[in-house]
């Protein structure tokens, strides 16, 4: 069954259209040099947001429409450092959806988003369309550009997390367009997940599922049942969801979730732990020989990225569930965000490391893995400026944190002969600078999120 929309396709063309007229006038490369953001650092609250607008403007216009599939519906995956289509052009559910999300944010954010709500409706009939499994419920994890789903050896494995990310896309679609259809998706697929990955039990959610919707209670291929990165996006998206749907069962799930991350996958420390058996035990070789520990990094090690970020997410399901004097969470997420400055922040340039490791008996903490991806930057000065709002006399100095992250992010992170971002801050990872700036583990939706949600706070604007 198609799904139908408020806006017809002739509409959604032309929004498609003026879209393209709104990028053929405006040369990214050409603002980017001209308009461009200083060299120097920048502390003035308005200063710093009139940097991010800028960079956020340009970012969007790149995207949109060159990411745009037009002949077979979704987005484009794979685009080079120069901004050109190259590659195989699969689809993950992930990055379809991280699509949607974005574009109805910006819908949203934006005085005049109607070109963004095409971008969004465009995605999201794809969505319905083509990555919903119409025999057996729930999205498919990976399609090729024309949609074929993608088998795994010979089976089909669908993933809650590329699920969680479906149902975070539509419940900001719907909220940006009122669409009733989109918002039904979005509960189809919350039921489908909940029936398939719920654990009644333990609690939480199951990672791998098959295509019917049967758990794999056990993990697979040597990966555990349970983590922490896709825990922490179910939280996101029930979030979100909640926000248009305050159903019983969505607010009982979103507050145990919350709960499991505050107080089993966060350590005692401030850092979460990765991977976990079904009963919610750690997945733990800190106590291997080093050899194992090395070979088995993947499963057991601390990401600072991942922290920072999920101190803003548990605040902001703190939020959505109106909790009154949240103490604990706000305890909680300073000590986070805390413990990933001491540990995995690089005070001079900045920049916050891939991977943090723990050993010997006093648990001491070092950075194993000195690299900075793009997202973790991002969610790093996002991070900052909320705690520095949050807590204004802190010792911490907050502030200029975030300001010192915001400047190594412009100098090692932005590319400001091309537009866009690297894969890595070019202080660690100089390659990086040839670095493709879409795959399907990459997008604009940790730029976009933190670069409005900071311009929010600079300018005490919702606009």
């Amino acid at each position: 069954m198609m799904m139908k929309y408020p806006m017809s396709l002739a509409q959604v063309s032309m929004g498609l259209l003026a879209l393209l007229f709104l990028c053929c006038s405006r040369d990214p490369m050409a603002q980017a040099r001209q308009g461009g953001i200083p060299d120097t650092l920048t502390t003035d609250r308005r200063a710093v947001a009139a940097e991010m607008r800028s960079v956020l403007d340009t970012d969007l216009v790149r995207w949109y429409p060159l990411s745009i599939d037009t002949v077979y519906g979704g987005y484009f995956s794979d685009i080079d450092y120069r901004w050109r289509l190259a590659g195989m052009q699969n689809k993950m559910i992930v990055t379809q959806a991280r699509h949607v999300w974005t574009s109805s944010i910006a819908a949203m954010f934006y005085p005049n988003g109607n070109s963004y709500r095409a971008v969004a409706a465009h995605g999201a009939a794809f969505l319905r369309n083509t990555m919903w499994d119409h025999e057996a419920g729930g999205f498919y994890d990976l399609v090729t550009r024309e949609g074929t789903p993608i088998k795994e050896g010979d089976v089909i494995i669908k993933r809650a997390y590329g699920n969680a990310f479906a149902i975070y896309g539509l419940a900001a679609y719907a909220k940006a367009t009122g669409d009733k259809q989109a918002l039904q998706l979005a509960q189809d697929a919350f039921r489908w997940l909940d029936k398939a990955s719920h654990d009644p039990v333990n609690g939480g959610y199951f990672q791998f599922l098959s295509r019917e919707g049967v758990p794999l209670t056990d993990g697979y291929r040597g990966i555990p049942p349970k983590d922490q990165n896709s825990t922490i996006h179910l939280l996101e998206s029930f979030t979100a969801l909640y926000e248009v749907w305050p159903d019983p069962v969505v607010r009982e799930r979103l507050s145990s979730l919350l709960h499991i991350i505050r107080d089993t996958i966060v350590s005692d420390q401030g850092y979460m732990r990765l991977f976990f058996r079904k009963d919610w035990t750690p997945v733990s070789y800190r106590n291997s020989p080093e050899a194992e520990r090395r070979s088995h990094f993947e499963l057991d090690h601390i990401s600072p990225g991942h922290d920072v970020e999920t101190a803003y997410l548990m605040l902001e399901a703190s939020q959505a569930l109106e909790l009154r004097n949240d103490t604990t969470t706000l305890r909680v997420a300073k000590k986070m965000v805390d413990f990933a400055i001491r540990n995995g922040w690089e005070k001079d340039p900045g920049g916050i490391y891939d991977g943090c490791a723990v050993s010997g008996e006093d648990q001491h903490v070092s950075a194993v893995r000195d690299t900075k991806e793009w997202w973790e930057q991002v969610e790093g000065f996002n991070a900052f400026l909320l705690m520095a709002d949050l807590f204004p006399a802190d010792s911490a100095h907050y502030y200029e944190k975030f300001c010192t992250q915001w400047d190594y992010c412009k100098k090692y992170v932005i590319d400001r002969e091309h537009g866009g971002w690297y894969h890595g801050g070019v202080d660690k990872e100089p390659w990086s600078t040839r670095s493709p700036k879409s795959g399907i583990w990459k997008c604009n939706y940790h730029t976009s999120r933190a670069l409005i949600n900071c311009i929010r706070k600079l300018s005490g604007s919702s606009g």
